[in-house]
């Protein structure tokens, strides 16, 4: 199903046919007053040609076929090109929209596999507030990106290997409890790492026996692999707890340790191809001919011969293309990466990796002081912990509106309502806006999130819990009233949103736009009786109501985001 937009553009191109080849673009308009779209074609014209551009809007009208869409169109301002539609059109857009399974959005021109990196926590580490925007934003990525018909894999990069095993491993072999272990196995290796570090920071011989089992390791030593296989079920045992309460999934979830056996032959081959070169004793790859990194080399070997996160990440990237051909591969990782990505990526280049590659930056999440979010001792919040209190204040909630419902009930009401309200907080944010962390905003029943949302969705559905008997949608929508007309002209747009998510990677335009459906539905409810409505009146804004709570649940979902029938 075309969505208006295209069908608009496509118009305009038969119109601009001869007069120049120029792609028109079409908006929604930003003042409902002057029309429902707008194009600013006759404008970017008028500036290359040097014309008049009112004039060139007046040519561009008379050649535009849009009568079976649109009144006649209008000029404003200093060429702007308004269009508003025609009830009879709308009326059977939204019809078409309300039998569509897609609810107006269309499947992408041409498929596309994507392979979507986001998440990546280290092991023997928790998972803390900084892991909470690559994983919401990566899932809400492939959920827009799997429903406009792509094929996505998504895979969680882990941080499995490095030097900190080493502590780890002496920790586990003198200190380890296994009681803790059993019960909260990623808390008792990080006291194991810490024990360790504190005791090498202090004598020398504990440092020598850190590093003695990080080289065993490294050689293979089959005790030591045994306890660092330990430490990576463990750890990924409570990552897939966090994952099942956010409602995330991964296709795969290799370490970085997947890759040792590849880094040696890849820099081999990177040197053998005159990609990389020595310099001081390190391995490099220049990039001359770019004034960006012209004076920042990728370094993907030490002179000590140590390999880098770069050399593993052109490794993974190596694997990716040979495993699964993908066209694109997406990295979700907070923007002070983009350094290291630029090189990752100009190296790629070089190797001849012909996927396109895209780096996905985002701000970071602020506590109240307006700095980087953390606990009053200094550490990072702990996502457990932070998930469990949006669950504790939902339940609060919950349970002021509504003290007689079942415990049991409340509880999973709750989980949709915290998860939910901490997800929409970060998504309704420009993905490079750093946002300040509000619970009471964020759980707010006004205002721009997801309890709101959530609120109105139920609130539709009350309505039908108090139909006597079944209803059927008309054969014709009557939309008469302003009210009626705007909430159409809204839920038609959903079908345009819902592609532009993946125009720059932004979520928070699919959440604005459901923020402003909720808003324009709520406006025609004050508006306009529905049960009490005469018919076919009634089975027509029954419908409007229908349609508003399916676009709301389906939007919630694209985003990761559970909707209660109750609240």
């Amino acid at each position: 199903m075309q969505t208006l937009i295209s069908i608009l553009e496509t118009k305009l191109r038969a119109a601009l046919n001869g007069i120049a080849q120029i792609e028109p673009q079409v908006t929604i308009a930003t003042d409902a007053r002057f029309g429902d779209y707008q194009t600013n074609v006759a404008m970017v014209l008028a500036k290359q040609q040097r014309a008049n551009p009112r004039q060139l809007a007046t040519q561009i009208i008379e050649r535009l076929d849009v009568d079976d869409i649109c009144e006649n169109p209008e000029i404003a301002g200093a060429g702007f090109i308004n269009l508003r539609i025609k009830n009879d059109f709308l009326k059977k857009r939204v019809a078409d929209i309300f039998s569509d399974e897609m609810l107006g959005v269309p499947s992408a021109g041409r498929r596309k596999k994507i392979v979507l990196d986001f998440s990546g926590p280290n092991i023997a580490k928790p998972m803390h507030v900084g892991h909470i925007r690559s994983t919401i934003i990566g899932d809400t990525l492939a959920r827009v990106a799997r429903f406009l018909g792509h094929e996505v894999v998504t895979d969680n990069h882990l941080g499995d290997w490095g030097t900190q095993f080493g502590k780890v491993i002496y920790g586990w072999k003198n200190w380890r409890d296994e009681q803790a272990l059993a019960t909260h196995p990623v808390e008792e290796l990080v006291r194991l790492y810490k024990k360790a570090n504190a005791l090498a920071e202090a004598d020398e011989m504990v440092l020598r026996a850190c590093r003695d089992e990080l080289v065993k390791l490294q050689s293979g030593d089959p005790e030591n692999v045994a306890i660092w296989r330990k430490c990576v079920e463990l750890s990924w045992k409570e990552f897939e707890q966090m994952y099942s309460l956010l409602d995330v999934r991964f296709d795969e979830h290799l370490g970085e340790s997947a890759y040792n056996d590849r880094l040696a032959t890849l820099v081999a081959k990177l040197e053998k191809s005159g990609i990389a070169e020595e310099s001081e004793g390190a391995l490099c790859v220049f990039f001359r001919d770019n004034p960006v990194l012209a004076d920042k080399p990728a370094l993907i070997r030490k002179s000590d011969g140590g390999f880098l996160y770069a050399t593993t990440d052109l490794a993974t990237l190596e694997y990716r293309m040979e495993r699964w051909q993908p066209d694109e591969i997406w990295y979700v990782v907070g923007a002070p990466q983009a350094l290291h990505f630029d090189q990752v990526f100009g190296v790629a280049q070089k190797m001849g990796i012909d996927a396109k590659l895209r780096f996905i930056p985002f701000g970071s999440i602020l506590g109240e002081d307006r700095k980087l979010m953390k606990t009053r001792s200094g550490d990072n919040v702990q996502l457990r912990d932070l998930l469990e209190e949006a669950q504790q204040r939902a339940l609060a909630m919950v349970e002021q509106k509504n003290p007689a419902m079942p415990d049991e009930e409340k509880k999973q009401i709750a989980q949709i309502i915290g998860i939910g309200a901490v997800k929409y907080a970060d998504l309704s944010q420009a993905r490079m806006t750093d946002y300040v962390f509000s619970w009471d905003k964020m759980l707010s029943l006004q205002g721009n999130t997801a309890p709101y949302l959530q609120n109105a969705y139920v609130r539709i559905r009350s309505i039908f819990r108090k139909l006597d008997g079944d209803w059927k949608a008309p054969a014709e929508f009557v939309l008469a009233d302003p009210a009626e007309l705007s909430l159409a002209k809204k839920l038609m747009q959903f079908g345009e949103t819902v592609p532009q998510v993946l125009d720059d990677f932004r979520p928070n335009i699919l959440a604005n736009y459901l923020y402003e459906l909720a808003n324009t539905f709520h406006t025609f409810y004050e508006a306009c009786p529905v049960l009490k409505a005469d018919e076919p009146v009634r089975s027509s804004r029954l419908a409007l109501c229908d349609l508003t709570a399916r676009i709301l649940g389906l939007g919630l979902a694209l985003l990761g985001i559970r909707v209660p029938e109750k609240m």
